[in-house]
């Protein structure tokens, strides 16, 4: 029988042999991981030990025949990565939750690759199993990248359609796909929007929703009873400090001042590997309660539980007072003058626009609380 799914879905074991042969050939996928792996060598030195190191790192992989063995594999890396990159790591909520049952995971977004890493990285040290992870197509241009990420439990959400129809097909695919996926015990990560929150807004994007719910349209299901089926859970991940904070800035004055903002080819490489290695200081990820009720009656009622969720769980860092106490020209005192003097040093060099833009970006939790008050 034919797999509906086979060229968006992750690699089964079965397949994990012959793609990880592959990626032993790729010459560029050496170089990468030889350039981050020993990135404090000089450049003459790496290129002169390149073979062997590459032979070493051959080793390690060449065996690997599962899923598992490479995520094991992975998790090694990840804890060397986050305990160069971070100063303390908290996890919370997950201790109400069942690890028996799938779960939709319906996050913030903040960071490309950061984001579903943290999510894995917290179900695995908590013993759960890892979830399954989507990933828009235009993050996978390069074939090792693909097979890298399909390796790590990603599947593909094919965003590069023009046609509406098609796209339509596309999205019911996708739908079908995440729904089988819980059906069957595998937990589900997606983001609450597509593309970054780079204004540190957290806001659900109901277009997300409904194509979630698409797969109930064939079972004659309402939106309640899909959602309902799926057990989604918002989870909040907070990065006390974000490497990307000067480009993401600099990209919304853009936009902002010219209407449009054109990527360079390798712009989102070069943020996945800046917000990999780059320093996040504390990093806070929490699961929040299922959403169960009147909140599933519709996308609309969905995504402000979701956004309600998610700042009540939002930690108030004391970044977040310097930069609304530096944007509003006052004095800073305590704990946060530390990170004042940090903040001043991230936007000494840039325009005025840029700098407010940084500073209203990590003011943003307290400016959402104000809001929150202001409407009750």
């Amino acid at each position: 029988m034919q797999d509906p799914f086979a060229d968006i879905r992750p690699y089964e074991d079965d397949e994990v042999g012959a793609v990880v042969q592959r990626l032993l050939l790729s010459e560029s996928l050496s170089s990468a991981l030889i350039k981050y792996r020993f990135s404090g060598w000089p450049l003459w030195l790496r290129k002169l030990a390149e073979p062997v190191l590459w032979a070493v790192i051959r080793r390690r992989i060449k065996h690997i025949t599962s899923v598992d063995e490479f995520q094991r594999l992975i998790a090694h890396w990840v804890e060397a990565l986050l305990t160069r990159s971070s100063t303390d790591i908290q996890v919370r909520g997950l201790d109400k939750l069942d690890p028996a049952s799938s779960y939709l995971w319906i996050s913030n977004h903040r960071d490309i690759a950061m984001d579903p890493t943290m999510i894995n990285f917290s179900l695995h040290h908590a013993g759960w199993p890892t979830s399954r992870i989507a990933i828009g197509d235009n993050l996978l241009r390069h074939p090792d990248v693909a097979d890298i990420m399909r390796l790590n439990k990603s599947f593909i959400v094919k965003r590069a359609i023009a046609n509406k129809r098609e796209k339509l097909r596309e999205l019911q695919r996708l739908s079908s796909y995440i729904r089988e996926s819980l059906d069957s015990g595998h937990s589900i990560w997606i983001a609450q929007r597509e593309g970054r929150a780079k204004d540190g807004r957290d806001e659900t994007d109901t277009a997300v929703l409904k194509m979630l719910a698409l797969n109930g349209r064939d079972r004659g299901e309402t939106f309640e009873q899909t959602m309902s089926a799926m057990r989604p859970v918002p989870v909040s991940i907070q990065y006390e400090w974000d490497p990307c904070d000067v480009q993401k800035a600099r990209e919304l004055v853009i936009r902002q001042q010219t209407g449009r903002y054109d990527k360079e080819d390798d712009e989102d490489t070069r943020s996945i590997l800046q917000g990999l290695t780059g320093f996040k200081g504390r990093i806070y990820v929490d699961f929040g309660a299922p959403v169960t009720g009147d909140a599933l009656a519709s996308a609309d009622l969905l995504a402000v539980e979701i956004d309600r969720q998610l700042a009540e769980m939002t930690e108030i860092l004391p970044v977040h007072q310097a930069a609304m106490n530096l944007l509003h020209n006052q004095p800073v005192a305590g704990q946060a003058e530390a990170s004042a003097k940090i903040l001043q040093s991230r936007i000494a060099a840039e325009e005025p626009d840029v700098a407010a833009r940084i500073l209203t970006t990590y003011a943003t939790p307290l400016l959402r609380q104000q809001e929150l008050q202001d409407s009750l």
